[in-house]
């Protein structure tokens, strides 16, 4: 789960390295936005977060929670694009660039989590483990997309944009499912900057809910969206409800919605959880590889 609790730490500002294979590392700047997206959107479903973070809020945000950084040829092209911060992501076009952002990450010892395709990050943490963070969690969940309109007409009357009024319902749950993911409770960790980051979400837009008698039926985040892509999260149903149709039609109706705005739906499954994959499954989601989630031990879970 992308939500988390630590508060924004960036980087130094380092300038650019030489690095074997005539790589150079160097941090990316606000004028290079275009062709950051431009290097993303070769490979849209796997770099829906990052070019989500930059095409909402720039190269150069808090928000993002971290800093972009750049690994370029000898040729001044890109080779890869990590976002270095609380949580780490990465498009890496060799095992050098790999190599490299690795070595930058060892210098961060407050990220929270990495996440990525299972091969990719098994790459990674082999450059990265002997002098980073131990690992404290590994959660291994299937990507699927939705990429056509389901087939499915009921219409759920109450499914709606959630208001700001509606923080009181929404935060508890997104908390719950964020404990159950990561193993660290953020209203117990960062309770301000969560509930600020819930606010924000649903301020923009990016929270959809059924509540019917003062209950939160069905709820779920927009994390990010391109127009090849829109990454989902948080996909919920009160346990009460399951089982009864709500969390598919709602989901249904939300993705006819967003797939006249985007060409694809996607979201993660914990691999441990079949019947979620099930459902998924049932809704027209198919599966599209293997990521893995590391959730790292901090300085301050040392303690």
């Amino acid at each position: 789960m992308f939500e988390s609790q630590n508060p924004t730490e960036h980087l130094p500002l380092l300038p650019p390295l030489s690095v074997p294979g005539q790589l150079t590392l160097s941090r990316l700047e606000e004028h290079q936005k275009s062709e950051v997206l431009q290097f993303l959107a070769e490979r849209p479903l796997h770099n829906v977060v990052m070019a989500g973070l930059v095409r909402d809020n720039g190269i150069e945000s808090k928000v993002s929670r971290g800093t972009f950084y750049a690994c370029r040829n000898s040729a001044g092209e890109l080779a890869g694009v990590a976002l270095i911060g609380h949580a780490v992501f990465i498009d890496a076009r060799s095992d050098e660039a790999l190599q490299q952002f690795a070595n930058l990450t060892q210098q961060f010892p407050r990220a929270h989590m990495l996440l990525g395709e299972h091969e990719l990050i098994e790459r990674f943490w082999k450059y990265y483990a002997p002098n980073g963070q131990p690992k404290r969690r590994l959660c291994r969940e299937v990507l699927f997309a939705l990429d056509q309109q389901s087939t499915r007409s009921e219409y759920v009357a109450n499914l709606r944009v959630a208001r700001v009024s509606d923080l009181a319902h929404v935060v508890p749950v997104h908390a719950t499912m964020a404990f159950e993911e990561s193993g660290v409770n953020p209203l117990q960790a960062d309770p301000d900057g969560f509930r600020e980051r819930c606010r924000r979400r649903i301020a923009e837009s990016r929270t959809w809910v059924l509540i019917e008698q003062n209950q939160l039926i069905f709820k779920a985040e927009i994390v990010s969206e391109t127009p090849e892509v829109t990454y989902l999260e948080g996909v919920y149903v009160h346990p009460d409800q399951r089982r009864l149709g709500h969390g598919s039609k709602c989901l249904a109706q939300l993705s006819r919605l967003l797939l006249n705005q985007t060409r694809s739906i996607s979201l993660l499954v914990n691999q441990e959880r079949r019947q979620a994959q099930e459902f998924f499954k049932k809704l027209g989601f198919a599966s599209r590889g293997v990521y893995d989630t590391i959730f790292l031990r901090t300085q301050t879970n040392l303690l």
